[in-house]
């Protein structure tokens, strides 16, 4: 199983960053360069997610070894039983020398795999955070219509930032320089700036870890509760909207902008092409609306008009990317938070039901899986939603407050080696002595995962205004997109050095001689800057406990609501408006969902009853011209005035009859089903329901009777 395990997880980590990738991206409409730099970002940092524990349990393998050739142990043997002469027997107690065993784990990676691994890794992730990813960023919002003027573009924008880097690092060389005393090489400089990387990374870790630990317990814990989520679903309903209305109006103003602009600019004009690119980039009814007003016969002129210059259509086109992405983005939401909002309602509906079927309101117009159909039965889902899912979501939520403790507590006291305080030390010292690796390994893995989730759930929860926001359902902009990427190549190395402090494996930090693993070994020696290693690095997570304290009580929420940002708080005034805006709004949305399927029922039962009509009408026809050919010789003895007199009474009866039946009819009624029998082609009436281009022929009105 050497080098096994490590494959297995490559490939499998890969698809998991490639399937969050597809929820959050849209493969068909982002940039192939945004999408593979995001990849590549998020597939690194998972990767050192769950390679490291192979790491750790592959040296405390070699710890072990290290300890065998040292100081062998002697255990302890069961005393042996030796019999003496005949009628007399004692206890003779022997010892034996046993070696102490080393177990090789089954996850084992052979000796210089790793080291070049997490170089690899490493260096590759802080090449795209500190680099690529800014620039890339910088090219996908770029307007430019060219690459050339993208790069252009970027590259004026990062000037600043990447201007920021080269001043730190001159500045540092030159203080090296002037200190003499200080003869600092390429690895001791090297390991000055991975610390610097993985200072601000922590800075920015205990922030959002403090965050995470509190507020992913109790979302499941306010989840558990009946009629919490509905109220909070309200309440998000009525801010949508507000967004929504606005991104409406915000792309209804640009469009406006777009119509002048390609209005002024004829066919022949030099800057065309770009009003055409801009153009795609516009939805498919502006474009419609806009190419029906367009009259480009007429040539341009410059003397008589002024027209826009190409730096202003770059605006423009940078304009329109971000209004139609806001639009899209606020409809495809409004829409999954409508169906969020009745299916909670129908929870709460259903709670009462004594049936134990549940019921929806409208039901899906999606085919049922196969799965549904089998297993999720109606039965099945009233248990789950209206009976076990409250308890699951309590029993999950104190064991993750458990969790939260746990790593609370470990981040105060893990620089105490002797006691052992840290217990997540305490579990892997445990399992070292028992050389259970698999435990080890699951131990290590649950912990980090933890970790990770606190952390990683809170950069996907943040919104920075419009500028940044990672929206589910393929939603997501590009520059959002890469600006996850770079947080997290920047939260990751620091958050799983701070788990190598944590069990007491980072000597850095707990000062004991022990085999390092090849994680550890890439970061460098922090005793270079031991103001960092013995101040920053120790103290600075004890910060988590204040963190975990204010947002236990919502401090930064209530601050913000303050401010003006409007925040769910139980008892604001301003909360309980906007959850019975939020109400309404699904009302609303409910009635005119309502309408649709009415209308629909309506249709369908038209088309029903006029579809027997029509069969039997066929029946009918066919009977009667058999009974006229048998009464032909009966009809020619009729009188002529009498003959007409009874066709006309029969003539008008019957055009009675079928208007009363179309005059029935719904306006929005398919009169297709009508074409069998018309009225008369004489008649000028028009009827209700019909429009006169979908009439049929008049002819052989009366074949039936």
């Amino acid at each position: 199983m050497s080098g096994a395990a490590l494959g297995i997880e490559i490939v499998v980590v890969f698809f998991l960053a490639l399937f969050l990738l597809h929820r959050y991206a849209d493969f068909r409409k982002q940039q192939r360069m945004v999408l593979f730099g995001t990849l590549l970002a998020w597939y690194l940092c998972f990767l050192i997610v769950f390679i490291l524990p192979l790491d750790i349990s592959t040296t405390i393998y070699k710890q072990c070894k290290i300890d065998h050739e040292e100081h062998p142990a002697v255990l302890p043997v069961t005393p042996l039983l030796s019999n003496q002469t005949a009628g007399n027997s004692t206890m003779a107690t022997a010892t034996k020398s046993v070696l102490k065993v080393c177990y090789k784990p089954w996850s084992y990676i052979p000796d210089g795999i790793m080291p070049v691994f997490w170089r690899v890794v490493y260096w590759t992730s802080q090449c795209l955070t500190w680099l690529l990813l800014p620039f890339m960023q910088s090219y996908a919002r770029s307007g430019g219509f060219s690459i050339t003027g993208k790069i252009k573009t970027a590259l004026i924008e990062n000037a600043i930032y990447y201007g920021t880097y080269l001043l730190i690092f001159g500045s540092l060389l030159i203080y090296v320089a002037v200190h003499p005393q200080w003869h600092l090489s390429w690895y001791e400089l090297q390991t000055i700036g991975i610390t610097a990387a993985n200072t601000w990374g922590l800075f920015l870790l205990v922030l959002l870890l403090g965050y995470g630990l509190v507020e992913i317990p109790r979302s499941y814990w306010n989840a558990s509760r009946r009629g919490h989520l509905l109220i909070k679903t309200y309440f998000k309903a009525a801010k949508l909207m507000t967004e929504k209305a606005d991104a409406q109006e915000n792309l209804e103003d640009v469009m406006e902008e777009v119509r002048k602009v390609q209005e002024s600019i004829k066919y022949n004009h030099p800057l065309r092409k770009y009003i055409d690119t801009i153009l795609r980039k516009c939805p498919v009814d502006y474009q419609e609306k806009m190419g029906r007003n367009m009259d480009d016969y007429e040539d341009f002129d410059d003397k008589q008009n002024t027209y826009p210059s190409e730096k202003s259509l770059v605006k423009l086109h940078k304009q329109v990317i971000y209004a139609v992405q806001r639009h899209n983005r606020t409809r495809v939401q409004w829409l999954i938070l409508l169906q969020q909002a009745m299916h909670l309602e129908d929870v709460a509906k259903n709670e009462t039901s004594s049936a134990h079927q549940f019921v929806r309101s409208f039901p899906s117009t999606e085919p049922t899986s196969w799965l549904s159909r089998y297993f999720y039965t109606p039965t099945v889902e009233w248990y789950w939603e209206c009976l076990l899912r409250h308890w699951f979501y309590r029993l999950l939520a104190v064991v993750l407050s458990l969790f939260s403790v746990a790593v609370v507590w470990s981040e105060c006291t893990f620089f105490s080696t002797r006691p052992v305080l840290s217990l997540f030390a305490v579990f892997i010292q445990l399992a070292e002595r028992d050389y259970n690796y698999l435990y080890i390994e699951m131990a290590c893995f649950i912990t980090i995962f933890f970790l990770c989730t606190c952390v990683y759930s809170t950069v996907f929860r943040i919104r920075v205004f419009n500028y940044y926001y990672l929206a589910s359902h393929h939603q997501t902009d590009a520059y959002s997109l890469q600006f996850s990427g770079m947080l997290f190549c920047r939260l990751t190395p620091p958050l799983c050095l701070n788990f190598l402090g944590l069990i007491h494996m980072d000597s850095a930090i707990s000062h004991q001689q022990k085999e390092q693993t090849a994680y550890t070994s890439i970061m460098g020696s922090m005793r270079v800057l031991s103001f960092i290693a013995n101040g920053f690095y120790i103290y600075y997570p004890m910060l988590i406990l204040l963190l975990c304290i204010a947002t236990y009580f919502s401090l930064g929420t209530r601050c913000l609501n303050l401010l003006g940002f409007q925040q769910f708080v139980g008892d604001n005034e301003m909360t309980s408006d906007l959850i019975d805006e939020g109400k309404e709004l699904i009302r609303r949305e409910k009635r005119k969902l309502q309408r649709i399927e009415d209308g629909e029922n309506r249709r369908r039962e038209w088309k029903e009853r006029y579809g027997n009509t029509r069969e039997d009408t066929a029946r009918n026809r066919i009977r009667n011209e058999a009974a006229e050919m048998t009464e032909t010789n009966y009809s020619d003895t009729v009188p002529n005035t009498r003959q007409a007199k009874y066709s006309r009474t029969g003539r008008g009866t019957e055009r009675d009859s079928i208007e009363l039946l179309q005059d029935a009819e719904p306006l929005d009624f398919n009169a297709e089903t009508l074409s069998d029998d018309p009225l008369d082609a004489g008649s000028t009436r028009h009827v209700p329901g019909r429009y006169l281009s979908m009439s049929s022929s008049r002819s052989r009105i009366f074949d039936d009777v």
